[in-house]
Protein backbone atom coordinates (compact mmCIF):
# COMPACT_ATOMS: atom_id res chain seq x y z
CA UNK A 1 0.00 0.00 0.00
CA UNK A 2 1.16 3.49 -0.75
CA UNK A 3 0.05 6.66 1.00
CA UNK A 4 0.67 10.35 0.69
CA UNK A 5 0.04 11.83 4.14
CA UNK A 6 -0.46 15.58 4.26
CA UNK A 7 -0.72 17.51 7.51
CA UNK A 8 -3.63 19.90 7.01
CA UNK A 9 -5.52 22.65 8.73
CA UNK A 10 -8.58 21.48 6.77
CA UNK A 11 -9.55 19.20 3.92
CA UNK A 12 -12.67 18.29 1.98
CA UNK A 13 -13.65 15.91 -0.78
CA UNK A 14 -16.62 16.45 -3.09
CA UNK A 15 -18.38 14.21 -5.61
CA UNK A 16 -20.50 15.94 -8.26
CA UNK A 17 -20.03 19.18 -6.35
CA UNK A 18 -21.47 17.82 -3.09
CA UNK A 19 -19.26 17.41 0.01
CA UNK A 20 -18.90 13.76 1.03
CA UNK A 21 -16.08 13.98 3.59
CA UNK A 22 -14.22 16.66 5.49
CA UNK A 23 -11.62 17.09 8.20
CA UNK A 24 -10.37 20.02 10.21
CA UNK A 25 -6.89 19.85 11.70
CA UNK A 26 -5.35 16.51 10.89
CA UNK A 27 -4.33 14.49 7.87
CA UNK A 28 -5.49 14.05 4.32
CA UNK A 29 -4.32 10.59 3.28
CA UNK A 30 -4.29 9.69 -0.40
CA UNK A 31 -4.26 5.89 -0.41
CA UNK A 32 -3.28 3.52 -3.21
CA UNK A 33 -3.62 -0.25 -2.96
CA UNK A 34 -1.22 -2.40 -4.99
CA UNK A 35 -1.61 -5.88 -6.46
CA UNK A 36 -0.51 -8.35 -3.81
CA UNK A 37 -1.35 -6.11 -0.85
CA UNK A 38 -3.08 -7.84 2.03
CA UNK A 39 -4.41 -7.33 5.55
CA UNK A 40 -0.90 -6.99 6.99
CA UNK A 41 -0.25 -3.98 4.74
CA UNK A 42 -3.42 -2.23 5.93
CA UNK A 43 -2.49 -2.92 9.57
CA UNK A 44 1.09 -1.70 9.17
CA UNK A 45 0.04 1.44 7.33
CA UNK A 46 -2.74 2.30 9.79
CA UNK A 47 -0.31 1.83 12.68
CA UNK A 48 2.24 4.10 11.00
CA UNK A 49 -0.26 6.83 10.11
CA UNK A 50 -1.75 6.89 13.61
CA UNK A 51 1.70 7.07 15.21
CA UNK A 52 3.27 9.67 12.89
CA UNK A 53 4.61 12.49 15.03
CA UNK A 54 4.43 15.40 12.63
CA UNK A 55 2.58 18.00 14.70
CA UNK A 56 4.59 20.59 16.57
CA UNK A 57 4.87 20.56 20.34
CA UNK A 58 5.26 23.70 22.46
CA UNK A 59 8.96 23.83 21.61
CA UNK A 60 8.17 23.89 17.88
CA UNK A 61 9.45 20.35 17.22
CA UNK A 62 7.48 17.78 15.23
CA UNK A 63 6.81 15.56 18.20
CA UNK A 64 3.05 15.02 18.49
CA UNK A 65 0.81 12.40 16.91
CA UNK A 66 -2.69 12.88 15.54
CA UNK A 67 -4.53 11.78 18.69
CA UNK A 68 -2.43 14.11 20.82
CA UNK A 69 -3.69 17.15 18.91
CA UNK A 70 -7.29 15.94 18.57
CA UNK A 71 -6.96 15.62 14.80
CA UNK A 72 -8.94 13.66 12.27
CA UNK A 73 -8.19 11.89 9.01
CA UNK A 74 -9.72 12.27 5.56
CA UNK A 75 -8.86 9.15 3.53
CA UNK A 76 -9.21 9.35 -0.25
CA UNK A 77 -8.67 6.32 -2.47
CA UNK A 78 -6.24 7.07 -5.29
CA UNK A 79 -5.14 4.17 -7.47
CA UNK A 80 -3.04 6.58 -9.56
CA UNK A 81 -0.43 6.53 -6.76
CA UNK A 82 0.56 3.18 -8.26
CA UNK A 83 1.10 4.69 -11.71
CA UNK A 84 4.43 3.92 -13.34
CA UNK A 85 5.62 6.54 -15.84
CA UNK A 86 9.22 5.35 -16.19
CA UNK A 87 8.58 4.30 -19.79
CA UNK A 88 6.93 6.83 -22.03
CA UNK A 89 4.60 9.61 -21.00
CA UNK A 90 1.42 7.68 -20.31
CA UNK A 91 1.45 6.01 -16.88
CA UNK A 92 0.79 2.31 -16.56
CA UNK A 93 -1.47 1.23 -13.71
CA UNK A 94 -0.80 -2.52 -13.86
CA UNK A 95 0.59 -2.42 -10.30
CA UNK A 96 -2.71 -1.15 -8.88
CA UNK A 97 -4.96 -3.71 -7.19
CA UNK A 98 -8.17 -4.87 -8.80
CA UNK A 99 -11.10 -2.73 -7.63
CA UNK A 100 -12.52 -5.42 -5.32
CA UNK A 101 -9.24 -5.84 -3.42
CA UNK A 102 -8.57 -2.11 -3.50
CA UNK A 103 -11.93 -1.28 -1.96
CA UNK A 104 -11.71 -4.00 0.69
CA UNK A 105 -8.25 -2.85 1.86
CA UNK A 106 -9.21 0.83 1.65
CA UNK A 107 -12.21 0.17 3.89
CA UNK A 108 -10.11 -1.99 6.22
CA UNK A 109 -7.49 0.78 6.56
CA UNK A 110 -10.22 3.27 7.49
CA UNK A 111 -11.75 0.84 10.00
CA UNK A 112 -8.36 0.26 11.63
CA UNK A 113 -7.87 4.00 12.11
CA UNK A 114 -11.35 4.28 13.62
CA UNK A 115 -10.55 1.42 16.02
CA UNK A 116 -7.66 3.54 17.25
CA UNK A 117 -10.19 6.20 18.22
CA UNK A 118 -9.44 8.56 15.34
CA UNK A 119 -12.24 10.41 13.54
CA UNK A 120 -12.15 9.26 9.91
CA UNK A 121 -13.94 10.78 6.92
CA UNK A 122 -13.71 9.31 3.44
CA UNK A 123 -14.21 9.97 -0.20
CA UNK A 124 -16.23 7.63 -2.43
CA UNK A 125 -14.34 4.64 -3.79
CA UNK A 126 -14.03 4.68 -7.63
CA UNK A 127 -15.73 8.06 -7.92
CA UNK A 128 -14.29 11.11 -9.61
CA UNK A 129 -13.57 13.39 -6.68
CA UNK A 130 -12.48 16.97 -6.12
CA UNK A 131 -10.10 17.16 -3.16
CA UNK A 132 -9.41 20.49 -1.52
CA UNK A 133 -6.96 20.94 1.31
CA UNK A 134 -4.78 23.43 3.09
CA UNK A 135 -1.42 21.75 3.65
CA UNK A 136 -0.09 22.95 7.00
CA UNK A 137 3.65 23.55 6.88
CA UNK A 138 3.66 22.28 4.21
CA UNK A 139 4.22 18.79 5.59
CA UNK A 140 3.88 15.81 3.24
CA UNK A 141 5.11 12.29 4.06
CA UNK A 142 5.27 9.38 1.59
CA UNK A 143 4.66 5.91 3.03
CA UNK A 144 4.91 2.58 1.20
CA UNK A 145 4.51 -0.80 2.88
CA UNK A 146 6.77 -2.39 0.26
CA UNK A 147 9.75 -0.21 1.11
CA UNK A 148 11.85 -0.82 4.19
CA UNK A 149 11.08 1.66 6.95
Amino acid sequence: MRAVVQRVSRGEVRVDGAPVGAVGRGFVVLLGVARGDEEADAVALADKVAALRIFEDQAGKMNLALAEVGGGVLVVSQFTLLGDARKGNRPSFVDAAAPELGQALYERFCALLRRKGLPVATGVFRATMAVELVNDGPVTILLDTRRAS
